[in-house]
């Protein structure tokens, strides 16, 4: 079997129904943490937080927060051996990023003192364009916590973890639920974690599906 990173963007797939008995181990939980943690982002504003349900009592939390717009979703969510919800900052105000900066900093990024400055004010001037000008800043944040979970699912399937998306969640619901407003944040998308029936899950046996080449892609 070829085992490289195109290997795993070809036969990973969107699960329909998990095997409730397989759970992750805690090495691979670990390692699922530090994907969400070492995502790329914009500036690197890292404008994110994340509920991690590893419990029957967490899951339950969320599939009763979801019952009401999309209970479809819920066996999944029961099921599977984790669940992430995925969220966005409500506003990317100097406090957080005074965080990230002296994060950076912590980190050893900044060899000279000039160089932190000049992060700190280029970092501000990019997230100023879309507060002020451009007024998308909260579709700015939303975005970056999307190319997380496109990098998130992939990774996963590296570690042979399946895997759903779904957008079908009631967001207010489950903001609610765990106070997430209250914290400056709301929710965007969940992400159901775990190893899919075999016999149920009707999307393994399909085959992959993508437009063509000529059809994407120009080359210059």
């Amino acid at each position: 079997m070829e085992h490289n990173i195109v290997h795993y963007a070809k036969n990973r797939h969107t699960v329909k129904a998990y095997d409730p008995s397989k759970k992750i181990s805690d090495e691979n939980i670990e390692k699922i943490k530090e994907l969400l943690r070492f995502s790329a982002s914009s500036t690197n504003a890292q404008p994110w937080h994340f509920i991690l349900a590893s419990t029957d009592e967490g899951k339950e939390r969320i599939a009763k927060a979801n019952e009401d717009m999309f209970p479809f979703n819920n066996p999944s969510i029961l099921a599977a051996s984790h669940v992430v919800i995925f969220c966005s900052r409500l506003s990317i105000e100097d406090d957080h990023l005074s965080k990230v900066l002296e994060q950076e900093d912590a980190d050893g990024r900044f060899p000279a003192t000039e160089h932190k400055e000049q992060m700190d004010a280029g970092r501000k001037f990019f997230i100023n364009i879309h507060k002020h000008d451009l007024k998308d800043v909260q579709h700015w944040m939303d975005k970056q916590v999307y190319l997380n979970i496109g990098a998130f699912l992939l990774g996963v399937s590296t570690l042979g973890i399946d895997a759903t998306p779904m957008e079908g969640i009631d967001v207010k619901s489950i903001d609610e639920e765990f106070g997430l407003r209250e914290q400056g944040y709301t929710s965007l998308v969940a992400v159901t974690l775990g190893y899919h029936d075999e016999e149920k899950d009707y999307n393994a046996k399909l085959p992959k599906s993508r437009l063509p080449y000529d059809y994407i892609l120009t080359e210059v």
